[in-house]
């Protein structure tokens, strides 16, 4: 009898295990193509690509979309031609918006750097190649863009942002992974 039951809990747990295998195989997002892959490495690879700036593309076959705002010309133009060398892109379509040169909006972004990365619940996020944390200044207007672990992170970020002199407003778009 105790053999019985034990071989029908294995089973149950089998079975379960394997539904719960193929729940998660159904809400698996389909992997990225090759070209998505090479183009998100070129982008973040750039030389003069910082928290100062942020990307976004779209893949349709061999048409890449780049969208964004960069604070240095040189970087769009350097963005668009790294993803024309890509094998399998035949076309780009460049959204990019490069930000008004402005020592006013270089001077905020300073100040909106050291007062979000300065926070300690913030500051091992800074000591990435890439911080997670991308901060757009825009004639005094912040926008703050990517990806956080928690809401607690976005929120302190959102707070710290707000309390820097001379910024007009702060939009807080971060994504909680």
């Amino acid at each position: 009898m105790m053999k019985q039951l034990r071989t029908g809990l294995i089973l149950s747990a089998a079975l379960m295990a394997a539904q719960i295998g193929l729940a998660g195989d159904q809400t698996r997002e389909p992997s990225e193509t090759k070209i998505e892959q090479q183009v998100r490495k070129a982008l973040v690879s750039l030389p003069f690509y910082n928290v100062f700036d942020s990307f976004s593309f779209r893949v349709d076959g061999g048409t890449v979309t780049l969208m964004g705002k960069v604070a240095w010309p040189t970087l769009k133009s350097d963005a668009e031609n790294v993803v024309k060398k890509i094998e399998g892109v035949d076309r780009v379509n460049s959204q990019i918006e490069v930000l008004p040169l402005s020592p006013n909006d270089d001077r905020l972004r300073l100040s909106l750097y050291r007062a979000i990365y300065g926070h300690p619940v913030l500051q091992t996020l800074a000591i990435r190649a890439v911080p997670p944390i991308h901060i757009l200044v825009e004639n005094g207007h912040a926008t703050l863009e990517g990806a956080v672990g928690t809401s607690m992170q976005k929120t302190v970020a959102g707070m710290q942002a707000n309390s820097v002199a001379g910024v007009f407003s702060v939009t807080n778009n971060l994504l909680v992974d």
